[in-house]
């Protein structure tokens, strides 16, 4: 393993609009396969909600099939993450056991424990803070002035999204 920061793939490079001005290599980047879109069946109503959140809100174009298991990972933290905090907000920091001792509350260390989890599946997905601040205007826009969903970008899924009865889109 070389020494010195990560490597951005060049995708990544590109949306940031290549701020080393050097030429891209990406013709020997392997490239993600497969789209993304569903999440996985075992998937309750939270985790269903921050997978199409984190679809909705990725940068057009990064993800796909092949980051499927990190995007699991990212997801499942952020909800295990946020049910976590539920609890040390409901309950406090320290707690009392049955025998009067203040301890920390256990809570408390599964919460920190999913936020690295987090933030370590966010840095490998492109979603950190610096990212999406170099993205600014860069990002594609739609006629609509709203930022490209990657899920709306599958021929496939819009077309399946297009015939649901139900209709996914709210009715303007």
């Amino acid at each position: 393993m070389k020494p010195g920061p990560k490597t951005l793939p060049a995708v990544l490079k590109q949306l940031h609009g290549n701020p080393g001005k050097r030429r891209l290599n990406d013709a020997d980047e392997p490239q993600g396969v497969g789209e993304l879109w569903a999440p996985p069946p075992h998937f309750d109503d939270e985790l269903r909600d921050q997978w199409h959140y984190a679809l909705d809100h990725a940068p057009p174009g990064l993800l796909t099939g092949t980051d499927r298991g990190m995007l699991i990972v990212w997801v499942a933290a952020c909800v295990e993450h946020a049910r976590a905090l539920v609890e040390v907000r409901r309950h406090g920091q320290v707690v009392k056991t049955k025998d009067g001792n203040a301890i920390q509350n256990p809570y408390l260390g599964v919460m920190n424990r999913q936020a690295l989890m987090m933030i370590r599946a966010a840095a490998e997905l492109g979603f950190s803070p610096a990212a999406r601040a170099t993205l600014g205007s860069r990002a594609p826009e739609f006629p609509n002035g709203q930022l490209a969903s990657p899920v709306r970008s599958h021929s496939r899924l819009a077309a399946y999204l297009d015939r649901k009865p139900d209709k996914l889109d709210p009715v303007h």
